[in-house]
């Protein structure tokens, strides 16, 4: 089993890192220095040294008997899981990509399967201890209003150094049913009955999510966590995603399916979803060439990043004639009554196919991000890029979106391109609430704050 960090090395990390953090010009950015990031929103450049959060990379301690763990803020879901599941326990909620870290996925609202009836990530925070803008770290819980805040903040209230958060006993196997549908409409309704009662046709749904990939064919995945496994028993004739197959190509083949819980949670990140098609990672013959340790979310990040840098294929695009393109990497959440609409506009307005869907509930409103609590949503995914028409701009088809959501009442998650003017902003992510807290954690407004992060790009 992975070791733990233990609180005498924990200590030593937070001491560094506030030392780090002193060091910091006044008036210069404060940003993390880590070596991977799920943002997909480009930032203005900083000569400022960042954060040294090298020591807040791994779990502290687990306790079995109360189904929790105390973990560091940098840690990776990978590296959490990698403590938790040979032990028996996952998180409450897994991102399903390997390098989301726990501080990122509570100040930046991640998402999974088991988010309609476990919640999103920091609905299963107990506690956490916060650098704030003071220098400071602070110890919040539940109620007080830091903590309250902290989700969909971005680094804007601080960074998490320590998080306990519950623990979620498993097998280790994994079984799936793939349900089809035709309808959008007869989608969303099984969507909705399925959260209700967490089962289908008397079979329990532990977890579950969706590919639309036109609006006459898409799929629900239902997870049955099959307890009648135990943990440490060699699961029967369990499929292996790593290898010539992508993950969703099994939804249009398969009915039934059978994955090991390690595989089960990272069954999208080896295609990075099915982006990993834009590396020609569909392709046979290209798959066989790409090593196995290589296909991961991680690396198509970096691969995406000098494009963004350096701009070769746009380049390239342009001496061949090619319009040029304007990427639309999102998640929304609408409510599940809306899902077809917005599906029917998305597929008509931006024609990107296909998309994910993932159901959720929130169990209580949080400030930044208001979900009512006990409805209904289903987290809609969409990442890729459409040609830029005569007469449009970049970032058209981005607004758009925004516009269309709000109407629908719905909300966006921001770690991706932005385009809200301030007082939209300010009323969809409520940052009068933020403000306050602001003036209490970082009396002389060191951190940058929500709206120049999302939208400034700062």
């Amino acid at each position: 089993m992975t070791d733990l960090v233990g609180p005498d090395r924990h200590a030593a990390a937070v001491h560094r890192l506030q030392a780090s953090y002193d060091a910091i010009p006044a008036g210069a950015p404060v940003r993390l220095a880590k070596s991977t990031s799920n943002l997909f929103r480009t930032r203005s450049r900083s000569t400022a040294p960042g954060l040294d959060v090298s020591g807040l990379t791994g779990v502290i301690d687990l306790d079995p008997l109360a189904g929790t763990a105390d973990v560091q803020g940098m840690c990776t879901y990978e590296d959490l899981v990698d403590v938790t599941l040979p032990r028996g326990f996952i998180p409450y909620v897994v991102p399903q990509l390997r390098t989301i870290t726990l501080g990122g996925a509570v100040s930046g609202l991640g998402i999974e399967s088991t988010s309609f009836r476990n919640g999103l990530p920091h609905e299963s925070v107990l506690e956490m201890d916060v650098l704030t803008g003071d220098g400071q770290v602070r110890t919040v819980r539940p109620g007080d209003d830091l903590f309250d805040a902290f989700p969909n903040s971005y680094g804007s209230l601080g960074y998490a150094t320590r998080l306990r958060i519950r623990l979620e006993r498993v097998p280790n196997l994994v079984e799936l049913r793939h349900v089809r549908f035709d309808d959008l409409e007869e989608l969303a309704r099984v969507t909705a009955r399925i959260v209700d009662a967490r089962e289908h046709d008397g079979v329990r749904v532990d977890a579950v999510d969706g590919v639309v990939f036109e609006p006459t064919e898409a799929c629900l995945t239902l997870a049955r966590f099959a307890d009648d496994a135990p943990v440490g028993a060699t699961p029967p004739l369990t499929s292996d995603y790593t290898g010539p197959e992508p993950f969703y190509r099994s939804l249009q083949r398969l009915e039934v399916d059978r994955l090991t819980m390690h595989d089960y949670l990272w069954r999208w990140d080896t295609d990075w979803f099915w982006c990993s098609g834009a590396f020609g990672l569909h392709d046979p013959r290209v798959r066989r060439l790409w090593p196995r340790r290589w296909r991961r979310s991680d690396v198509y990040h970096r691969l995406v990043g000098l494009e963004t840098r350096y701009g070769l294929k746009t380049r390239l695009d342009r001496r061949r004639g090619l319009p040029e393109r304007e990427r639309v990497i999102q998640d929304v959440e609408v409510p599940v009554e809306r899902l077809a609409e917005f599906l029917t506009w998305f597929d008509e307005n931006v024609g990107m196919r296909p998309v994910w869907l993932c159901p959720l509930r929130s169990t209580r409103e949080w400030p930044s991000y208001p979900l009512k609590p006990g409805a209904t949503y289903v987290n809609v995914g969409f990442w890729g890029t459409v040609p830029i028409g005569p007469g449009a701009r970049d970032g058209d088809k981005n607004r758009a979106v925004e516009a269309e959501v709000t109407d629908l009442g719905g909300h966006k998650s921001l770690y991706s391109d932005a385009y809200y003017d301030r007082e939209t902003f300010d009323s969809l992510y409520d940052q009068s609430f933020a403000r306050r807290v602001r003036k209490v954690t970082d009396p002389d407004g060191r951190l940058t704050e929500l709206y120049e992060k999302a939208v400034g790009r700062r």
